[in-house]
């Protein structure tokens, strides 16, 4: 046989005892197991009963966190479907701006919620795009609507320092800060919410359940916009302070220009408002929101969106507000225009509209600077007397207004437009004027000696001079200078009340006048608006003159206005020869009178002081050739004033105001009229009649005038 060395062919039988042995191994490999059974290790050991809790609860886990996984894309996918168009959600006011423009068509204060219109987040300044996201959400573009990472971060901090992980420091991410500016889709609703206000606080309200609908609500907002026009919602509907709402509005509000044009110091500062808005807005503390948007520069800085360079350049050139915001001039006639315009295209606008007025700023901050002059450097420190200033054209245009010594306010009670007070002797041109319009003269002799009237009740009435002197005969032109108080009282009773009031009432000082003969010494009501108004009718010759600051209004965006000028000069009052002769007799009081202080030098000027009864008013009203200007000072408590009159600190005030205005202006003449100087009977005021002093009745006193009135018409005088 051949085959290889030492191998040969199984046989037969071996083959077939192989299956026989393969089927003993797993009896084998069974007995061993059961010889060396398995151990378990300690921690085996003590976790094994907790084994079944444990798969229970991952089980559990499981298909609970699927079951919320579905309800937050239901919820995502309902939002998701309900969201409108992005142009649409970028301004959802309920109620509209108004827009002021001074004379010179410039913009000088807003009201009302202001909204500069639509920008999206591609059109405005790099810089600023990069100051929104390095400030409010780095991560922005890495994210799908929530930053988990910063949530979890912010609720530590919030726990650490309050106890309320929801209570302070959200670490939301724009998308959550657009969410709650949506208020998660709900709108405005005047029957839930008192006002936008109240609506605007409760969507800010954060729970626990707030913040779950706040998360989903931007995951449907990721799901239905780009980032770009999550974005553009963001920086269209934040409120950015003083009445800003969105980016675009804040910029021409603080700078005048519009946000595709803010350089980085200026985006900085923009940014950072969006942190408290109120707080950090500059034109409330420009230092803090300086300081706010240094920080800001540093995180661009840091996040490498600006160079050191830049970063240095911004931080060495902090933004600053405009001429107008810095200015914040008007504010006190700004609220009165508001208040004099229909109410549904001012304070209830629901549009945006554009007011014209009569304001011109050089004449305002004059007036705000004489004010706070005075107030420094001639009242004593920790006064709490206020003051109030109108100036106008002689056709009623107000070209400045302050109502108070706070220049800052908006909405505060305005002592020129709202306080009614005595007018005192600024009341006593009136008495003249009636006495000029029928014929009398300025040089006709009037007594100034102690004299009393009857008047109801126990006592006469007996007034007195602020000097409690008496200087005997006197003309009517040195009664006024004087501002004798006796001769005024017997005039207005021989002219008559009703013709004094008549007059009064014509120059638009209509409230309620006294009955007696203490009407002629300003024992009733005015406000500083009208007073000035008044005067404003001699100065223009004798026409009555409806006070106005509204020119012309229009909606935003419209060419044709709705409303326009709605003052000026209105219907005679007196002659204007009345009129010019009396301007020479208030000449008079600034020139050699009680007025002195007023006086302007180069510049003609008549004027006329007033002080009530315990010096709680003191006034000074006059006018150059082309304005008119009223001065009222007091305590709004009617604490009676120490040491001031109208001849003092009222007059220096107008002084200060008037020297500031007709700078640099070619001086114009008043429109006077030197009167003819003739002998007159002199009127005799014991008894508040007329006479010569040897007994003349009213009747004859009548009869001379007149005759001496024909006189004077025949010679042309």
């Amino acid at each position: 046989m051949t085959g290889r060395r030492g191998s040969k062919p199984p046989l037969v039988a071996e083959k077939r005892s192989r299956p026989a042995q393969n089927k003993r191994k797993p009896a084998t490999k069974a007995r061993r197991r059961k010889a060396a059974p398995k151990r378990r290790g300690l921690l085996a050991t003590l976790l094994w009963p907790f084994k079944w809790l444990l798969i229970l609860f991952w089980r559990i886990a499981w298909r609970g966190t699927l079951v919320v996984s579905i309800l937050v894309g239901i919820g995502v996918f309902y939002y998701a479907a309900t969201l409108p168009p992005m142009s649409e959600m970028v301004d959802a006011r309920t109620r509209g701006s108004v827009t002021l423009l001074d004379a010179r068509g410039e913009t000088f204060a807003w009201r009302g919620d202001q909204f500069g219109g639509m920008i999206r987040a591609s059109s405005i300044n790099e810089n600023l795009h990069n100051a929104v996201v390095a400030t409010e959400d780095k991560r922005f573009y890495w994210h799908f609507g929530v930053d988990f990472y910063a949530t979890g971060a912010a609720m530590v901090r919030n726990f650490r320092n309050g106890g309320n992980p929801l209570s302070g420091a959200g670490g939301s991410s724009i998308t959550q800060q657009t969410a709650k500016l949506l208020c998660f889709g709900r709108p405005f609703d005047p029957n839930t919410w008192e006002d936008e206000t109240a609506y605007e606080a409760d969507c800010r309200r954060t729970t626990l359940w707030r913040k779950v609908q706040e998360a989903v609500y931007a995951f449907a907002l990721e799901a239905r916009y780009t980032k770009e026009e999550i974005l553009t919602i963001y920086i269209n509907r934040a409120y950015l302070g003083a009445g800003s709402r969105g980016f675009e509005a804040a910029s021409q509000r603080y700078f005048g220009i519009s946000a595709a044009e803010v350089n980085p110091a200026q985006s900085a500062m923009l940014a950072g408002l969006l942190k408290a808005p109120t707080t950090y807005a500059p034109t409330r503390n420009l230092q803090v929101s300086q300081d706010r948007g240094a920080t800001i520069i540093r995180l661009m800085e840091e996040q490498g969106y600006l160079t050191s360079a830049q970063a240095a350049d911004a931080q060495a050139n902090p933004a600053t507000l405009s001429e107008a915001a810095r200015a914040r001039a008007g504010g006190y006639f700004a609220d009165w225009v508001m208040d004099s315009g229909p109410s549904f295209f001012t304070d209830g606008t629901t549009e945006d509209v554009i007011i014209r007025t009569t304001l011109d700023p050089r004449i305002q901050t004059a007036a705000e600077e004489a004010l706070v002059w005075v107030f420094e450097n001639k009242v004593r420190a920790g006064s709490e007397a206020q003051a109030a200033i109108v100036v106008m054209s002689a056709d009623g245009a107000v070209r400045a207004m302050v109502g108070g010594r706070d220049l800052t306010v908006s909405g505060a009670f305005n002592r020129a437009t709202q306080a009614l007070r005595q007018t005192g002797s600024a009341f006593k041109p009136f008495i003249y004027a009636a006495a000029l319009d029928i014929g009398m003269s300025p040089f006709d002799i009037l007594l100034d000696e102690r004299t009393c009237w009857d008047v109801p009740g126990p006592d006469d009435y007996c007034p007195a001079n602020y000097t409690n002197r008496f200087e005997g005969e006197v003309t009517m032109v040195e009664a006024l200078q004087q501002s004798l108080n006796i001769p005024a009282v017997a005039l207005s009773e021989l002219v008559g009340r009703a013709a004094v009031r008549a007059v009064a009432e014509g120059f638009g000082i209509d409230r309620d006048l006294a009955d007696g003969p203490a009407l002629a010494l300003g024992v009733s009501e005015s406000t500083l608006l009208e007073m000035t108004g008044a005067y404003a009718g001699i100065l223009n010759g004798g026409s009555a003159v409806k006070p106005y600051g509204l020119t012309e209004l229009r909606l935003a965006g419209d060419d044709t206005p709705l409303l326009e000028a709605t003052g000026g000069i209105r219907e005679r009052v007196i002659q204007e020869s009345a009129a010019r002769q009396l301007t020479w007799m208030m000449y008079q009081v600034v020139e050699g009178g009680s007025g002195r202080r007023a006086a302007v030098e180069g510049w003609e000027i008549a004027g006329k002081t007033g002080t009530t009864q315990a010096a709680r008013d003191a006034w000074f009203i006059g006018f150059s050739g082309d304005y008119v200007a009223g001065v009222w000072m007091g305590y709004d408590d009617n604490t009676p004033l120490t040491g001031v009159t109208g001849s003092g600190l009222p007059a220096d005030i107008w002084h200060e105001t008037m020297t500031r205005i007709l700078s640099g202006l070619t001086p114009t003449p008043l429109p006077m009229e030197v009167p003819t100087q003739v002998a007159v009977p002199q009127l005799q005021p014991q008894t508040g009649q007329a006479g010569d002093g040897l007994g003349y009745t009213p009747e004859e006193a009548d009869t001379i005038i007149n005759d001496l009135l024909r006189e004077l018409q025949n010679s042309g005088g």
